[in-house]
């Protein structure tokens, strides 16, 4: 089983990898942090680049656990693809940032977040940076 930390180059994405390391080391589990960038859009803030990757890896080595950074750069859904490599690394749970949305905001572009939460098939565990 798997730690599986859905990560944006943003503080929420942050409290995200912060909180799926701890669940990681209460586990005894390996960690796999994905970021995932939509191919429908030319610059999409939710990509994160090489530098902001490396830097992840680097840290989550440091912190001696067994773990793995993967981008996802094909697919505009980024809760079907979360969800699809949750079921492939039979993942433990997940771990998703969480801002506030308004309710019209949520009827116009939908939330990333509300579909993991509703259809993922282990526990999710939703943080917001302090």
């Amino acid at each position: 089983m798997t730690v599986l930390v859905g990560y944006v180059p943003n503080p929420f994405g942050e409290a995200a990898v912060t909180a799926g390391v701890e669940e990681a080391r209460r586990r005894g589990e390996p960690v796999l942090v994905v970021n995932m960038s939509r191919d429908d859009v030319l610059a999409d803030a939710r990509r994160a680049d090489d530098e902001q990757l490396s830097r992840l890896t680097r840290d989550l080595a440091e912190l001696g656990l067994s773990a793995e950074v993967r981008r996802v750069e094909e697919g505009n859904d980024a809760a079907e693809a979360l969800l699809a490599i949750a079921a492939e690394v039979d993942a433990s749970v997940v771990v998703i940032g969480l801002r506030h949305r308004t309710p019209v905001g949520k009827l116009i572009m939908g939330s990333v977040a509300q579909r993991i939460l509703l259809d993922a098939r282990c526990p999710v565990l939703a943080v917001k940076p302090t």
